[in-house]
């Protein structure tokens, strides 16, 4: 077992280093908790993202939390989240603060023209490495493809995530006819700390799938609904999210100091992020009673390959707008080479994406 400083340790160096978004952070699990620390196999991190992925909130924060429980209880999941989370809220709200003082990001859109192809290679290693101990036999491949075809084609996450596991739970169930049961907050009119937490809280407490659905919800929640923010405020929040470490979904804390300074920025992510903490507590205890269990098992496995399906199918939504951009192409087919080729470093390789995307961009 880790002690909450190497927890402590771990966590924060992700925070200030795991740049991409959902799926680029498990590659970087993977690498660091996998491969250096051996905290846990590629078997069990997939099993906890396939867990993570079916409840509401942001996957990959919800992945640290399972890890930080599974390595040291309750302590555990508060400081692996906490350290997860935090270094990219303050650099997010320090870009808000720049963005009010100077009015535009002006590198952003730079740094994701090759940010973006650099992170679809190393999710592309991930799921090389991580499907060979998902995708273990023909069910398993079948519903793995058959999961990023529909992530491609739009399907709701959690629906795929639900009908893979029954799938393959469907011949235990069969055998042992046992029966596996699977079991909106008002938001402030005004935007004070109060109102900016509830809001945030809603959309935390609902939010499945990528970082396009947050999009969704944030412009239905402050654009549209509300009149908070303008579509270019958005969109620029959005860009802040995904130019700093940590989980995009710390474009919450952008948002907040906007709207309300930094007790905004502070009230904005706590809403948005206790949700997951709240989740994983009460699930994460489930998967050993459920791996006990012939069709639970078989349905955590069916989960399993549709996530890494479904992380397949990350790289088909990130090409539509990342290799429109010549050079893309070869940050992507140097980047998925060196992560899965060499230890390299895939922190340093999403670095040299940004960077070749700052030097190349016009």
């Amino acid at each position: 077992m880790s002690s909450l400083r190497e927890i402590a340790s771990a966590f924060l160096r992700l925070g200030f280093t795991a740049f991409g978004g959902p799926a680029a952070h498990v590659a970087l699990m993977e690498r660091e908790l996998v491969d250096k620390r051996r905290w846990l196999t590629r078997e069990e991190l997939v099993e906890l993202y396939g867990a993570a992925s079916l409840i509401p909130g942001p996957n990959s924060t919800e992945l640290a939390i399972h890890i930080g429980y599974r390595r040291a209880g309750a302590a555990g999941l508060l400081v692996a989240g906490a350290c997860f989370i935090l270094p990219g809220a303050l650099l997010t709200a320090l870009l808000a603060w720049a963005y009010l003082r100077f009015g535009a990001l002006p590198a952003a859109s730079s740094l994701l023209a090759g940010l973006q192809p650099a992170v679809m290679g190393v999710v592309a290693a991930a799921v090389a490495r991580l499907g060979r101990t998902a995708l273990r036999g023909a069910p398993e491949i079948a519903v793995g493809i058959g999961a990023a075809l529909a992530g491609a084609l739009g399907v709701q996450e959690l629906w795929v995530l639900l009908g893979a596991g029954l799938l393959l739970a469907a011949v235990p169930l069969a055998r042992s006819r046992a029966r596996l049961m699977l079991a909106p907050l008002a938001a402030a009119a005004a935007p004070g700390a109060g109102g900016l937490f509830l809001v945030f809280l809603k959309i935390g407490s609902v939010l499945y799938g990528s970082g396009y659905v947050l999009i969704a919800f944030l412009r239905t929640e402050l654009v549209a609904g509300r009149g908070w923010l303008t579509e270019r405020q958005l969109l620029d929040a959005v860009a802040a999210g995904q130019v700093t470490p940590g989980p995009v979904s710390s474009t919450s804390t952008f948002v907040g100091y906007l709207l309300g300074g930094p007790g905004g920025a502070a009230a904005a992510t706590l809403g948005m992020f206790l949700p997951a903490f709240l989740f994983v507590a009460v699930s994460a205890p489930l998967l050993a009673v459920m791996r006990r269990s012939a069709v639970a098992a078989a349905f955590l496995r069916g989960v399993n390959a549709a996530s890494i399906g479904l992380v397949a199918a990350v790289l088909v939504e990130l090409g539509q707008a990342a290799l429109a951009w010549p050079p893309a192409w070869i940050i992507l087919a140097l980047s998925a080479a060196l992560a899965f080729f060499t230890r390299a470093e895939p922190t340093l390789l999403l670095a040299g994406g940004a960077l070749a995307g700052l030097l190349l961009r016009h």
